[in-house]
């Protein structure tokens, strides 16, 4: 009789992709997420949520007093609210992008809570700059 030695096969591990919903999956693709990408740390995804929040807060201060009330009020800057927060709207786009995909990359369990908070400051941003090009334009 012949004894049978146990040979060693190398199986590449594979990344368990959990069950995704269409809605996810349709995020994931318009987000630019790689299929088999792993989650990423959160800590750095609360820290850019921060970031982009408070750089939306920042242009709406500058556009909506300091620009047209403080510096006409003490005689400064008359009309150049809209040319200095047209950069500021779309630094403040990129951001909002930037978190909402960084929370996708991360699997966040509240990524769709986000998400939303994400599209109405963006909505936001995205109307008043759109008044400021108008504004700009005309």
């Amino acid at each position: 009789m012949s004894s049978v030695d146990q040979v060693s096969v190398a199986v590449p591990r594979t990344i368990d992709r959990p069950t995704r919903s269409r809605a996810d999956e349709a995020m994931r693709r318009l987000l630019r997420i790689p299929e088999q990408q792993a989650p990423i740390d959160e800590s750095e995804t609360h820290r850019i949520f921060s970031a982009s929040i408070l750089l939306s807060a920042l242009r709406c201060l500058l556009s909506y007093i300091v620009l047209p009330i403080v510096l006409p009020a003490i005689g400064l800057a008359r009309g150049v609210g809209p040319v200095i927060s047209i950069p500021i709207g779309l630094l403040a786009l990129t951001f909002d992008y930037l978190g909402i995909r960084r929370f996708w990359l991360a699997d966040h369990h509240q990524r769709w809570v986000f998400s939303a908070l994400y599209a109405v400051v963006g909505g936001m941003v995205l109307a008043l700059l759109i008044v400021d090009i108008v504004h700009v334009a005309g």
